[in-house]
């Protein structure tokens, strides 16, 4: 394939979309249960966490539209990219305020770079979304967040490949706080369901490693994330207002993870996931005020 991109592929950038929903209070509930905290603790009007705006505003396409893999087909919602696999690889985002419990409020999705190179695993593009959140109504249309998103399409499988068994990069051992967390099936499952996530490697084994070369159902990326900003946020004094995220390395539905940081310093922490071999799998900078 070729490192220059295609007509059809160049027309796409730029383009965007706008995606309204509103943030309702049984779905904050059902994200709170997801989360293990109480649901009957969230009522209209009420803050959100600053980074739980990634929860909302799904793309939701016709049953007619899904794709072998789960995914919208492409040139639905993303780029027709040519390459059959796709995987979220970092983010970095700006934070300015907290979405309301009620409140009605919009994504607006663009197209913002595509990359195609050859990598040392082969042939990929890099794909990145820029994603600016507003809250409508009664505040005008307020900038909540702005989240560049980057997914990597890779190549389909070859027979007898594997996913996923780059040479792992040994995770800090320096960690101020640790938490252990169980990725259970449930937990991935009902993340899947909040966000409206059908692509195939969560929950569909045989599919992960016939299709995509993994050893089992593979954990959501959004979901570490989660999981790691809610922990670095509880270890943290002020209110974030911003990140940086890369994952490095998958983690499969089943495993226990450590979640660990940083000290903070000087309004800034570094937090990472390490699976149970001690590898590094994400890492996390944020940036408190």
């Amino acid at each position: 394939m070729s490192e220059t991109l295609s007509p059809e592929l160049q027309s796409w950038i730029g383009r965007s979309r706008v995606v309204e929903e509103e943030v309702g209070l049984s779905a904050v509930r059902r994200i709170a249960g997801m989360l293990d905290l109480d649901p009957g603790a969230f009522r209209n009007g009420d803050l959100l966490p600053p980074h739980w705006f990634t929860l909302f505003f799904a793309d939701v396409a016709r049953q007619s539209e899904i794709g072998p893999d789960g995914h919208p087909k492409p040139g639905v919602f993303l780029p027709p990219i040519p390459l059959p696999r796709r995987m979220g690889a970092g983010r970095r985002v700006t934070i300015h305020d907290s979405l309301r419990v009620g409140e009605v409020a919009s994504k607006t999705a663009e197209v913002a770079a595509i990359l195609p190179k050859q990598a040392r695993t082969g042939f990929i593009t890099v794909l990145t979304m820029r994603h600016t959140i507003r809250a409508l109504g009664r505040r005008g249309r307020q900038v909540i967040a702005v989240d560049e998103f980057d997914a990597i399409y890779r190549e389909a499988v070859k027979p007898g490949e594997k996913s996923g068994t780059g040479a792992p990069v040994p995770a800090p051992t320096d960690a101020a706080w640790r938490v252990e967390k169980h990725l259970s099936a449930p937990l991935v499952f009902r993340y899947s369901a909040v966000t409206w996530n059908a692509h195939r490697i969560h929950y569909d084994a045989d599919y992960s490693r016939q299709e995509e070369g993994y050893p089992n159902t593979v954990q959501n990326g959004g979901l570490t994330m989660q999981l790691l900003l809610d922990a670095a946020v509880a270890h943290t004094p002020g209110t974030l207002r911003g990140f940086s995220a890369r994952l490095t390395r998958p983690i499969y539905v089943g495993d226990t993870i450590t979640l660990c940081g940083h000290a903070p310093r000087d309004g800034r922490m570094m937090a990472w996931v390490q699976d149970k071999d001690g590898h590094l799998c994400a890492q996390l900078d944020c940036e408190f005020a």
